[in-house]
């Protein structure tokens, strides 16, 4: 089935792509949650009639992406946690930890974006992937050090 996506959708197209996706995610997820339409004349109609606004949005989010991208280029976030023998953390270090962090540093996103895939649980230097819109990356370096006595 071909649909006309009324927003951009990782891994499936952009804004005003024209994709063919199977019926059950169309018409059970993409329509109802109104991220795409189905493809007829009055559709394409509207689709050639906002295509300048959609290109213009587009290039608008390029931008956005980039210049976060160009702030959160090699940043690295300093968490310090409670360490206990053999340097075990005590707990994890999360992505709302980093977001938070980053957010100190003058860098607001939301933890959503930071692909973690499981808690940071040692200490040392970590790189972790987060993504700044518009289907592109960036990495930042995590340092878990050791909390120091008396904090």
């Amino acid at each position: 089935m071909e649909v006309i996506l009324n927003k951009t959708i990782d891994n499936l197209g952009l804004e005003g792509d024209i994709v063919k996706v199977k019926p059950g995610y169309a018409r059970n997820y993409l329509i109802p949650q109104k991220l795409a339409a189905s493809v007829t004349k009055q559709n394409l109609a509207r689709l050639k009639h906002e295509q300048e606004a959609i290109q213009a949005r587009l290039e608008r989010e390029k931008k956005n992406a980039e210049s976060l991208s160009a702030k959160l280029s090699g940043i690295t976030v300093i968490i310090a946690r409670r360490v206990g023998e053999e340097d075990r953390l005590f707990g994890s270090v999360t992505s709302s930890d980093i977001a938070e962090k980053l957010a100190e540093q003058g860098v607001e996103i939301d933890r959503k974006v930071i692909m973690l895939n499981d808690p940071i649980k040692a200490l040392g230097d970590t790189k972790v992937t987060i993504k700044v819109g518009f289907q592109m990356t960036t990495e930042i370096t995590v340092q878990v050090v050791p909390e120091k006595v008396g904090d």
